[in-house]
């Protein structure tokens, strides 16, 4: 890989990380206008619009056909949908959010235990290692927030799982088109387009049938509006499937490691959350572990270059 281009994904994954998680911090905002699947409703409804505009503006709006079509809706309903309607519903519920991060940390294990059956890309024992040692991270980040004795009954706990199951359906599959199926595999923004179009069909019908779309609109929750539909669901999902098509899906989901002590640190300088040393060292070790992933593969990359020029 050149140079310029190494680069240019590293700037690739920062923005991710960083865009991604500031979402869970404007969801605490956004919640305390509307409801789970209005929010998620307006996000989707208002970001298909302006993809519409902008698509039709450049004239790259098409219809790709409906093989191409379904997967990337049913790809977006996972990763935009049932994604985040879960992560919001277990905060709703009372679940702490440290527990929510901490379970859908889980992520990286699914895929990497299955990139290998899905899409032909097996994890490396080096790769588990830093998975193990990321996912370590996490446990140091959360369980040092997390008072376990105030958590609700265990039932509500699979809510979280939700996440992580959907998420992963959506990597996964995401990549499997990018790898076997090139005919079905879309423009980034075309690909958005279709998966927000799906998300907001689909998060129309819980939202008018439990919630009655009941919005309280002020001028904060438009700023926190705006920033979920630009900042996240437009550049840091842009981010991710350009990742996602540069690197494998492990390397990609254990960018999501860095989520937990990430998040913390942006409620500590947006919210004035306390920051504990606990926090600092998860992310510490954290960093570590998506490191180790990153360099197990691009050993894997530099010996599967090697071997096919023919160099033992």
């Amino acid at each position: 890989m050149p140079q310029s281009t190494q680069r240019n994904t590293v700037l690739l994954a920062i923005g991710f990380v960083l865009l991604w998680n500031s979402g869970f911090v404007g969801a605490e905002y956004g919640l305390d206008y509307t409801g789970v699947f209005t929010l998620l409703w307006w996000r989707y409804a208002l970001l298909t619009i302006v993809l519409l505009i902008y698509l039709a503006a450049r004239g790259g709006l098409y219809w790709p056909g409906p093989r191409a079509a379904s997967l990337t809706a049913v790809v977006g309903i996972f990763a935009h949908g049932v994604w985040l309607s879960s992560v919001m519903l277990s905060l709703v519920i009372g679940i702490p959010a440290g527990i929510v991060a901490l379970v859908v940390a889980l992520q990286p294990m699914t895929v990497g235990a299955l990139s290998g059956r899905v899409t032909g890309e097996p994890t490396s024992a080096r790769s588990w290692i830093g998975l193990v040692v990321g996912f370590t991270g996490v446990l140091i980040a959360v369980l040092g927030r997390a008072r376990l004795e105030e958590a609700p009954s265990l039932l509500p706990y699979l809510v979280p799982f939700g996440a992580v199951v959907a998420f992963t359906i959506a990597s996964l599959l995401q990549r499997w088109i990018d790898l076997y199926s090139p005919p079905d595999h879309l423009p980034v923004p075309l690909t958005l387009f279709y998966q927000c179009l799906a998300t907001a069909l689909v998060a129309a019908v819980p939202a008018l049938a439990l919630e009655g779309m009941a919005t309280r609109w002020t001028p904060e929750f438009s700023a926190v509006l705006g920033w979920l539909i630009f900042a996240v669901s437009l550049t840091a999902y842009a981010f991710m499937w350009h990742l996602i098509e540069r690197m494998d899906a492990t390397r990609v989901a254990s960018l999501f490691y860095l989520g937990p002590p990430v998040t913390m640190l942006m409620a500590w300088i947006v919210l004035g959350d306390t920051l504990q040393t606990t926090d600092l060292v998860g992310l510490a070790v954290t960093a570590a572990g998506v490191l180790l992933v990153h360099e197990a593969d691009h050993l894997r990359l530099h010996r599967r270059t090697r071997q096919s020029r023919g160099v033992e």
